[in-house]
């Protein structure tokens, strides 16, 4: 007969069991497991490392400044303070003119301030020469050094905004 239905025996049958299917789901979700805090890792190391390099960048930027104007290469109009150190960190960025010869240039120690990684802005906490070294206040006198704002630790256990 034409319209019967040919049955296959089990052993034949394509797909997967119900067992198959749970152990398969199973190894997923420990293979899963195991790759989520490597990942967060990689981008919590990703992120302090940027965290350095800003940090870096900044401090060396503020380091000339202080060697220029300890040399007496800025102008006295530009906002130099008595310890020689920038007001702000603008200033590092839209760059002071220069004493001497070089008076009608503007030297520019940073094209641009850089972004914290922690916080993903540009505004850095600021500390003066005259300030605590762990305060988290700015007197306003001088940008002796900055730090990160964020409240987070490194995995030693440091807050980042004393790195």
């Amino acid at each position: 007969m034409e319209g019967d239905i040919k049955r296959v025996p089990l052993g034949n049958r394509r797909g997967m069991s119900l067992v198959e299917l749970i152990v398969g789901f199973t190894i997923l979700l420990v293979l899963t497991a195991m790759a989520v805090p490597m990942a967060r890792g990689n981008v919590r190391r990703m992120k302090e490392r940027e965290l350095s390099r800003s940090l870096r960048e900044i401090r060396e930027a503020i380091d000339k400044y202080k060697d220029m104007a300890d040399a007496g290469k800025l102008g006295p109009a530009d906002g130099v303070d008595t310890f020689n150190y920038p007001k702000t960190l603008e200033a590092l960025v839209e760059g002071v003119k220069g004493a001497g010869q070089g008076a009608d240039t503007k030297i520019k120690f940073l094209r641009r301030i850089p972004l914290d990684p922690m916080t993903r802005t540009r505004e850095w906490g600021i500390r003066s020469m005259q300030d605590d070294p762990k305060s988290q206040g700015w007197g306003g006198q001088n940008v002796f050094d900055v730090y990160t704002k964020s409240t987070e630790r490194a995995a030693d256990g440091t807050p980042y905004s004393e790195w």
